[in-house]
């Protein structure tokens, strides 16, 4: 397992600030896992009001986004950070984009409750509540990798979206297929296409998180095809 630890500063308020920097972002990372928790349970219980409370709180996640990234360039600006402690920054940088577009796509799930709009079909339903305990799980796996700055967890966590992948291509499937037999309920299906959508999205955030998590331990980009073949290997290793 490979880590990142900080390093020693002359000044102690330097290594404060960068922990207090990380902690901020797993506050953050806690309460978008929240969200996602609460719109499963909306979901299951068709609870509108619990659905409402979801997107309320979308603003609050906006505006730790806003207070991190301004900390973040505070650090740079007063500390000028070089090497691992300027990778950390830029990594919490880029983090904090993702969790909050995780935010974004969760909101847009919970309308669905909202608008009453939840599908009809159990099948449907309950193939919705599998991938949304999948990317839960991913979600809360992703932090902790970030949280421990473990290369090894975010290679293991990465790989868990191509489950979640499969599962929304073969409800996609059957989802096409509910709509070639009735073209006239299109229009309701959109809005849980969309919702679909957005679950399968917030697994390609916690990818991010994970390649930048490994890009902050190998102090290199670990994007895309880089990132593929360290997954190949570990499957090789195991």
């Amino acid at each position: 397992m490979q880590q990142v630890a900080f390093n020693t500063h002359i000044s102690g308020k330097f290594n404060t600030e960068l922990e207090n920097l990380r902690n901020s972002v797993l506050t953050m990372g806690g309460a978008v896992e929240q969200q996602l928790i609460d719109t499963i349970k909306a979901i299951r219980y068709n609870m509108p009001g619990l659905a409402e409370k979801v997107m309320l709180n979308d603003a609050a996640i906006n505006s730790m986004e806003m207070q991190i990234d301004q900390e973040c360039l505070r650090i740079i600006a007063k500390r000028h950070p070089t090497a691992s402690d300027l990778r950390l920054v830029m990594t919490i940088s880029k983090t904090i984009t993702d969790i909050e577009r995780m935010g974004d796509e969760i909101e847009r799930i919970s309308r669905l409750v909202t608008k009453q709009q939840l599908p009809s079909s159990e099948t449907v339903k309950s193939s919705m509540l599998l991938i949304c305990e999948q990317v839960a799980q991913m979600m809360r796996g992703t932090f902790d990798a970030f949280a421990r700055q473990d290369e090894q967890s975010a290679l293991e966590v990465y790989e868990q979206d191509d489950l979640i992948d499969n599962e929304y291509n073969k409800l996609l499937s059957y989802i096409v297929g509910e709509i070639e037999k009735n073209t006239e309920s299109m229009r309701d299906w959109l809005e849980i296409l969309w919702a679909l959508r957005s679950i399968e999205r917030v697994g390609d955030r916690c990818k991010n998180i994970c390649e930048y998590v490994v890009g902050l331990a190998r102090g290199e980009d670990a994007r895309h095809s880089t990132l593929e073949n360290m997954v190949k290997r570990l499957k090789n290793f195991s």
